[in-house]
């Protein structure tokens, strides 16, 4: 089953990309709870990030990494939270937002809206940054 997460990765969803390497891609959460809000995910379609092979998990958080300290060089913020929930979308990935407070990261608070002009600055920021 193909996710969408499987079709930004092959080009068949527009996404704003910030960063990509032969095996991942970080992109921004179209549905942000903050400025910033990134996801990171492996391009080989897998549901649960503990199914991943232990190598392969290790070169997610690396990238994930590399990807938060760019996003903190351009985006205002106190720290680069993380979360991993996995319910949404049956794909793994990690949720890197920028946060200056816990309650930043509450994911029952009410989604920003930007244009896509907005989100196309924020993605060459970041990408920039990386």
């Amino acid at each position: 089953m193909s996710t969408v997460f499987s079709k930004i990765v092959k080009g068949d969803v527009t996404a704003f990309k910030v960063a990509e390497d032969e095996n991942h891609l970080a992109f921004l959460d179209i549905f942000p709870i903050v400025e910033g809000h990134v996801l990171v995910v492996p391009k080989k379609e897998i549901d649960y990030i503990f199914d991943i092979k232990s190598e392969d998990y290790a070169l997610l958080w690396s990238f994930a990494k590399k990807v938060a300290k760019g996003m903190h060089k351009v985006i205002s913020c106190k720290r680069i939270g993380v979360s991993v929930v996995g319910l949404e979308v049956p794909h793994a990935h990690i949720h890197l937002i920028p946060i200056n407070k816990v309650s930043d990261m509450n994911f029952n608070q009410p989604k920003l809206s930007f244009s896509n002009s907005e989100f196309k600055d924020i993605a060459k920021r970041i990408r920039l940054a990386i």
